[in-house]
């Protein structure tokens, strides 16, 4: 698969212009999956794999790749088909990506190719998908449904991760009363994450499933006569989301004169010094890689304290 990421520079002016490039897979079956160019690093045949005792059963084992020590899963099994057969592993491939600040792999059984597409062609799960579905979204390619999982989902409950809030990080909760957040994530177990936190700090929230859900939500509210610097404390959104995502989402809060001034943190699953840049491009006021409840706790915690003062002052 040398080659195959080629051009990233060229790929990250996708970013900003609701576009991303999907790298497509197969997990043994004619059935098609997505994954943002973004979050892989590498797609390599599958190495010799070092099996860890006692592992989550998902996890086929770890490979060394560059002094690096990364675990590998079977992303069919994760999912709840049928796992990879001990020649599927030989015969595979392993796309390295980073997630959450966590580098892993996920062993799929070919890799199809890289195709340009614009955000507005991906489309959430059809209405009636289960809830334990692991779709995050959908799009049509070549007259076939491509699928994109629910990474986040998937390593929650395979790697875990902390839910809890730290003793001492969140302060007096009682000046939150009446403060209001709008949290925007095509993922629910992403949306619940940071819903979580939100509850823990005594704020009002309103859930958005996609970029263009909140864009609607919000020109609801204006048409109902809030002002929205006041009613809204921040908005709080993923990048990655089918019709719109967050960085188009940004664009247009920034362009509209009755949105401009709310607070945006982009909280994203993707990481890098390429976000930092994309922030500034698109006018969001900070970035924030998932998923640490405390850094999320304390940001929040900011925001509100700096919120209530702004009110304040044009109070008087």
């Amino acid at each position: 698969m040398a080659g195959i990421l080629d051009g990233v520079d060229r790929r990250t002016q996708l970013a900003g212009h609701n576009r991303l490039e999907l790298l497509l897979f197969k997990l043994g079956t004619r059935q098609r999956y997505g994954i943002n160019v973004f979050k892989v690093q590498e797609v390599i045949q599958c190495p010799n794999l070092t099996q860890i005792p006692r592992s989550n059963s998902v996890i086929c084992g770890i490979a060394h790749l560059r002094g690096k020590t990364i675990p590998v899963m079977d992303l069919s099994m994760a999912i709840g088909a049928r796992p990879m057969t001990r020649g599927g592993v030989d015969a595979g491939y392993v796309i390295i990506t980073e997630y959450n600040r966590s580098v892993q792999g996920f062993l799929v059984s070919a890799v199809d190719r890289i195709v340009n597409m614009d955000w507005g062609q991906m489309k959430p799960p059809p209405k009636g998908t289960d809830k334990e579905s692991y779709l995050t979204a959908v799009t049509q390619l070549d007259n076939e449904l491509v699928e994109i999982i629910d990474v986040e989902k998937v390593m929650k409950e395979v790697i875990g991760a902390s839910e809890q809030i730290s003793d001492g990080v969140i302060d007096d909760t009682s000046a939150n009363a009446g403060q209001h957040v709008l949290v925007v994530d095509d993922s629910s177990v992403a949306r619940n994450q940071v819903k979580r936190v939100l509850d823990a700090l005594k704020v009002e929230c309103t859930l958005a499933k996609d970029g263009q859900d909140a864009l609607e939500t919000l020109e609801r509210w204006i048409a109902e006569g809030k002002s929205l610097p006041e009613f809204l404390s921040m908005v709080i959104s993923d990048v990655e989301m089918p019709r719109m995502d967050g960085y188009t989402l940004t664009t247009n809060i920034r362009k509209d004169p009755r949105m401009k001034d709310l607070h945006v943190i982009l909280h994203t699953s993707l990481s890098g010094v390429f976000n930092q840049a994309m922030v500034e491009k698109v006018g969001a006021n900070k970035f924030l890689a998932k998923y640490m409840p405390d850094e999320l706790a304390a940001l929040v915690q900011h925001r509100l304290i700096e919120h209530r003062q702004l009110l304040r002052i044009t109070a008087e």
